[in-house]
């Protein structure tokens, strides 16, 4: 039997058998079951001991209306319950006094059901708004998971804290770029190589890794190195660089990659837009890539409510970065105040102008000298071996 199906069971007839057992179950909800049938029953137990039903407060044997109240409430929201399947629920429960840790297993179930649920969603609109050129979708979607997690963060009593996994799952693999996006990356790439300053207008927030096909990633990486070093970018220049690094002796590239982006002369467009689309893309396939890790993290049993919650907030991690990048490549360019030019340069033309205090007691003694002229007719010795002379 499926281990969490036999939790629920023995939860539910737990409670069947000692309904005081659901004062310790205030923080399980009808809808951390997985079962429908299961849901119901959960529901009605709640709804009978709201309304004050008898059977809640038995002190010795639960009387027989509290099992058919139950059945009779549950029936009423969902089909197939029958007396029956009451008693199978009963048989399966072990120890009542345990049903806090049936009810453990069955929030669980529900965590990882919810963190599958949500990875699935958003693995879903990332795909439609990379195939619609979108993020909105994508990023609204993101919003609501990381704030999923964090609710059952709360809800299993544990800080909403991402967590780097001791080893990465086996995630499904992404599918390969088109040939449009391969060319729109031609493109891009070609503009970068043949507009002087072209690097400058994306080098803050675009990056190699949002390139589709890697070795695009790599050669723009040679561009970005050039335009580090403050030298020339040029088709020869790019050329040079991606043979420094070694790029074809290893097969990374091919001269039949290189040719339709350093071959043509004739580019006219916008970097910068381009580099735009191009984020936008990366942003999208992102999005997707951290939807199947968490997927892949809540298929593996082995991880508790708390290790899921953290690992699936790290996978969620590059996706944040790249969101950062894109709000800084579309947001326009903060111009500082004229107000706080104007201080500023106030302030240093006040520094520049300012003189340092002096020290009497630190200056060296200086030798007072007279600047007075000596009265008319005085003979005023020039020096040893010079005659005296008049002031006039």
């Amino acid at each position: 039997m499926d281990p969490l199906l036999a939790g629920e069971q023995a939860l539910l007839g737990a409670v069947l058998l000692d309904p005081r057992q659901l004062r310790h179950l205030d923080w399980l909800e009808p809808r951390d079951f997985h079962r429908p049938a299961h849901q119901a029953v959960f529901s009605a137990l709640h709804d009978l001991r709201k309304a004050g039903h008898p059977g809640f407060d038995a002190d010795s044997e639960v009387p027989l209306d509290w099992l058919t109240d139950t059945l009779a409430l549950a029936g009423k929201h969902t089909r197939g319950l029958t007396p029956s399947y009451l008693h199978t629920l009963i048989a399966a429960c072990p120890r009542p006094r345990n049903a806090p840790l049936y009810g453990r297993i069955v929030l669980e179930g529900s965590i990882r059901r919810a963190v599958t649920e949500h990875a699935a969603r958003l693995l879903a609109i990332a795909e439609e708004d990379l195939a619609q050129g979108n993020i909105d979708g994508t990023a609204a979607q993101a919003d609501v998971l990381v704030g999923v997690l964090a609710d059952l963060a709360g809800r299993w009593g544990t800080p909403p804290r991402a967590q780097r996994p001791a080893s990465t799952p086996d995630a499904a693999p992404a599918a390969e770029p088109s040939d449009a996006v391969r060319a729109d990356e031609q493109f891009l790439l070609s503009l970068l190589v043949h507009q002087d300053g072209a690097v400058g207008e994306v080098f803050d927030w675009l990056r190699p890794a949002d390139f589709a096909v890697p070795g695009h990633g790599l050669f723009y990486r040679c561009l970005g190195a050039l335009h580090h070093r403050g030298e020339p970018i040029d088709s020869v220049t790019a050329r040079w660089e991606v043979h420094r690094r070694g790029l074809l002796a290893d097969g990374t590239l091919t001269d039949g990659q290189l040719a339709p982006i350093l071959d043509s002369h004739l580019i006219a467009g916008s970097a910068e837009w381009s580099g735009e689309q191009l984020l936008r893309a990366s942003l999208a396939r992102t999005a997707g890539d951290s939807a199947r890790r968490i997927a892949a993290l809540a298929d593996e049993g082995r991880l508790v409510p708390g290790q899921l919650i953290g690992q699936a907030l790290h996978a969620l991690g590059p996706l944040d970065e790249v969101r950062a990048r894109w709000n800084r490549a579309v947001s326009p360019p903060q111009q500082p105040r004229p107000d706080a030019d104007r201080d500023a340069q106030v302030a240093a033309a006040l520094t520049r102008s300012s003189t340092p205090a002096c020290n009497p007691s630190a200056a060296p003694p200086h030798r007072k000298i007279a600047f007075d002229s000596p009265p008319r007719g005085t003979q005023v010795a020039a020096g040893p071996n010079l005659p005296a002379r008049s002031h006039p």
